[in-house]
């Protein structure tokens, strides 16, 4: 035996095919085109997989991609799958963020029972260009006070784990407001200790990871 392992070899491990971002896991790396339809953000920028997360809802799992680049700025990608598959890639932002890129008198209709808010983006000053890629000038409400769990782990093709009381995730409620031309979000998450996340978010198509490295 020990005659044959020394004339063929140990063979290889196949090296793992990387090809499609629902496949991403941490250590991972994408470059994205350097494309100008691209905010700044994320124009040509090479982005580590730094943590994958799970939103669980009532009929459905959500995985998230948490990417970093150079900067250390965190960039959250999902993938939104309907007819076609689309990459949705997103920012937090401040509260002061918040309040130079909307009126707040209209952000807070998005929390009232209604759920049909309008929200109009404000003139922006100069030093905030890099940001106008990611926002439109009117977005309408799509979606109010849906409920889910936040789990802080990768349970992709698995159930999160629940204990006596249910789902042991984050508790959430989550709100969606699309631009005209459905390519654009603004998405706010409010959980129950209060904290809230606002977020912009680029829909856009699977071929703008341009490249893939699998991890080690």
């Amino acid at each position: 035996m020990g005659f044959l392992s020394r004339l063929f070899g140990k063979k290889e491990e196949p090296k793992r095919q990387l090809d499609h971002p629902s496949k991403l896991n941490k250590g991972d790396m994408i470059s994205l085109d350097d494309s100008f339809a691209l905010p700044p953000q994320l124009r040509g920028q090479q982005l580590r997989v730094e943590a994958v997360n799970t939103y669980e809802y009532q009929r459905k799992q959500q995985t998230e991609w948490v990417l970093k680049g150079h900067s250390g700025d965190a960039i959250f990608l999902n993938l939104d799958e309907d007819d076609e598959t689309y990459l949705a890639l997103s920012i937090k932002l401040s509260r002061g963020q918040v309040e130079q890129f909307f009126d707040l008198d209209q952000f807070s209709e998005i929390f009232e029972d209604a759920g049909k808010a309008e929200l109009d983006t404000q003139l922006l000053s100069s030093d905030l260009s890099d940001y106008e890629q990611w926002l439109s000038p009117h977005y309408h409400q799509v979606t109010s006070g849906s409920f889910g769990y936040f789990h802080r782990q990768d349970y992709r093709g698995l159930r999160p784990p629940q204990d006596a009381d249910g789902a042991t995730g984050e508790p959430f409620e989550s709100y969606q407001l699309l631009d005209d031309n459905e390519d654009k979000a603004v998405d706010v998450e409010v959980y129950e200790s209060g904290e809230t996340d606002v977020m912009l978010t680029l829909y856009r198509p699977l071929s703008d990871i341009r490249e893939y490295w699998p991890g080690t």
